[in-house]
């Protein structure tokens, strides 16, 4: 796109894996510190990255929406970009043109700087800019820039320098490393390339005519894993960061391989040889080591195949451990999960499904169920089907861990609104759990229940009804009236005779639910809020405005405090009492509200989202999500 008034700039810097893109863009962006606002670098490998980029950009512009769900940070960002100039984005190894396209298609103005290995597809969305490897002059300044850093004054132009450049292929990152180790190790140039002639490998060889880059970098890496031999750690985290995402890898992840200082040590010589980049919280791996490091090779100690696929099962449970996978509506745990989705899902992409060990399972199913439940049904549906394919073919088929799975994967596809596969899969789990544990069990009736909101949402009272019924008075039996499943149960029993129209049997169940979950879990926990909204909107069906308006200014009030203003129920609520404004006569006031969380809901959620579309609804029409479900 051409420069000009109101147009944004869109350059590609496109070349060859290694050849300094990256630091390119960095150096010139840098220059632009003074001219743009704000700048702001996205490593955007994927789609995710990118999405994980702009909702970075939006928690940095405004830190009380830090806590948002990423989807919600991520439209955010967007709308902050096609409303503002002077701002510059770098976008660092974008895979696929198509991958901004949406981007790109949302902002007018700014400058957005692009770095790819990609050399085609920019003709219609970007100024094309190539960047070949460095002349041989070149790469010998800067292979001498490197090793006389510390030097005054420079010495001369190193010994070998030109030779081992030429061997290097004048890739700026290999120059870079090698330079690192010859400078730590105390070497000339020279002895560098004995070094390499010493060790031949095979993929090093196999490079024939113009050497090809990763073959060449495979070499390096291979002689500075040699030098950290005393250091067995280094080269183990080196194979474990193989299988996550680049970059903002946390350092505490690797806490559990050892004490401390050895993991320090470890990290510190990793650093020292240039094949990490360590910050204070965070380390960085440049790809091409990654895809070396993950890649097994039986004429290479460090590559061994045994050692490759331990490594990736070392990733998946180090991330395990790390991440909160059995809390996933807490907000508090959110950044946890936001910091470490990247590596679980390249983690998930890198890996074949054959290889998954019940703890990648675990932790498949636990993000699943995060994204689930963050409202991203279809990302969802990805993991948890791999993650009941995976329990299944460890486990078997009846397992409880497989049946959960399996349930919480229907549970996904209600979610998506995939009621003809929630179903049946739903009536399957149940089935199946009926035979391995019983129709009381306490897994079974949380099936029964789900399979039952799934019929009420298909409409089909006539089955919802009786096995909500059949499942409460089990429930009741079986674990107790104050039991938290029993009160799921008799919430959704309640919201079923509600639709039904039958008042007389909602509302003294959900008088009771919300009775017993204060005494239960408090007054402000989400399900007490819960039920405290929905009996307000059986009062409001019923006619009785000035109770449901009660109970809707208490839940709505609870819900900003408890879950803050921008969460899917909070929003939800807060349309509800409008609504309800709306009803009683007082017009003013329910415009006002309306207006308010509608704003509140385009900023948080966007206009996509199925909350914000109903609170967009007008207030003089019966649209809205008056009542919520508590499903098990």
């Amino acid at each position: 796109m051409l420069d000009g008034a109101g147009a944004v700039v869109v350059q590609a810097l496109h070349g060859l894996g290694g050849v300094g893109k990256s630091a390119l863009a960095a150096r010139w962006a840098g220059t632009r510190v003074s001219r743009n606002n704000p700048v702001w670098w996205i490593t955007a490998d994927t789609p995710t990255d990118l999405d994980a980029g702009l909702a970075a950009l939006a928690a940095a512009l405004q830190p009380a929406l830090a806590q948002l769900p990423q989807e919600q940070l991520t439209e955010r960002a967007l709308q902050w970009l096609a409303t503002h100039t002077g701002w510059l984005l770098v976008l660092d190894n974008v895979d696929d043109p198509y991958h901004v396209a949406p981007l790109l298609g949302r902002v007018t103005t700014g400058r957005i700087l692009i770095t790819s290995r990609r050399s085609s597809g920019w003709h219609d969305t970007a100024i094309s800019v190539p960047l070949d490897v460095l002349s041989p002059n070149e790469a010998v300044d800067l292979l001498t820039q490197i090793l006389t850093r510390d030097s005054s004054p420079p010495p001369a132009d190193p010994e070998g320098a030109a030779e081992l450049c030429r061997e290097l292929g004048e890739l700026p990152l290999a120059i870079e490393q090698a330079g690192a180790y010859i400078a730590e190790a105390g070497i000339t140039a020279r002895a560098y390339l004995g070094l390499l002639a010493d060790h031949p490998a095979d993929m090093y060889r196999e490079a024939g005519e113009g050497h090809d880059v990763e073959r060449t970098i495979a070499q390096i890496w291979r002689i500075t894993l040699d030098r950290l031999t005393d250091t067995p750690l280094a080269s183990q985290i080196l194979r474990i960061l193989a299988w996550y995402a680049p970059d903002n890898i946390p350092r505490s992840l690797f806490g559990p391989l050892d004490t401390r200082p050895a993991v320090h040590r470890a990290i510190r010589r990793l650093a020292a040889y240039s094949m990490i980049t360590a910050n204070s919280d965070t380390l960085t791996v440049h790809r091409l080591v990654q895809a070396l490091a993950r890649t097994p090779d039986t004429t290479d100690p460090h590559r061994q195949p045994d050692d490759t696929i331990q490594a990736l099962h070392d990733a998946a449970a180090l991330v395990h451990t790390a991440i909160p996978t059995t809390d996933w509506v807490n907000p508090a745990t959110w950044p946890a999960w936001r910091r470490l989705l990247p590596h679980v899902e390249t983690l998930e992409s890198r890996a074949h499904h054959t290889t998954d060990t019940r703890t990648t399972a675990e932790l498949l199913f636990g993000t699943g169920v995060f994204l689930r439940d963050q409202g991203q049904a279809q990302r969802a549906i990805q993991y948890l089907q791999r993650a009941h394919n995976d329990f299944d073919r460890l486990l078997g088929a009846d397992d409880s861990d497989t049946l959960t799975a399996q349930d919480n994967l229907a549970w996904a596809y209600r979610v998506a609104g995939d009621l003809d596969r929630a179903i049946p899969l739903f009536e399957q789990t149940r089935d199946d759990r009926v035979r391995e544990l019983g129709e009381k069990h306490r897994d079974t009736l949380a099936t029964c229940n789900n399979l039952a909101e799934a019929y009420q949402e298909a409409g089909d009272l006539k089955r919802a009804i009786p096995l909500l019924e059949q499942t409460l008075a089990n429930s009741v039996v079986e674990q107790g009236e104050d039991d938290p499943a029993t009160l799921t149960t008799r919430n959704n029993l309640a919201r079923a005779y509600r639709a039904a129209g039958d008042l007389h049997r909602a509302i003294p169940l959900f008088e009771q639910t919300l009775t017993d979950q204060i005494r239960n879990v408090g007054g402000k926990h989400p399900q007490t809020i819960v039920s405290r909204n929905n009996l307000g909107h059986a009062y409001r069906v019923a006619g009785d405005l000035k109770r449901a308006i009660s109970l809707y200014k208490r839940a709505s009030r609870d819900a900003v405090r408890e879950m803050s203003p921008y969460h899917p129920i909070a929003i939800t609520l807060r349309n509800n009492l409008a609504r309800a404004y709306e009803m009683a006569g007082a017009r003013e006031r329910a415009n006002r509200l309306h207006k308010q969380t509608l704003n509140d809901a385009m900023l948080a959620l966007g206009p996509n989202h199925p909350t914000t579309k109903l609170v967009a609804a007008p207030l003089n029409t019966s649209q809205g999500t008056p009542g919520l479900n508590e499903p098990t």
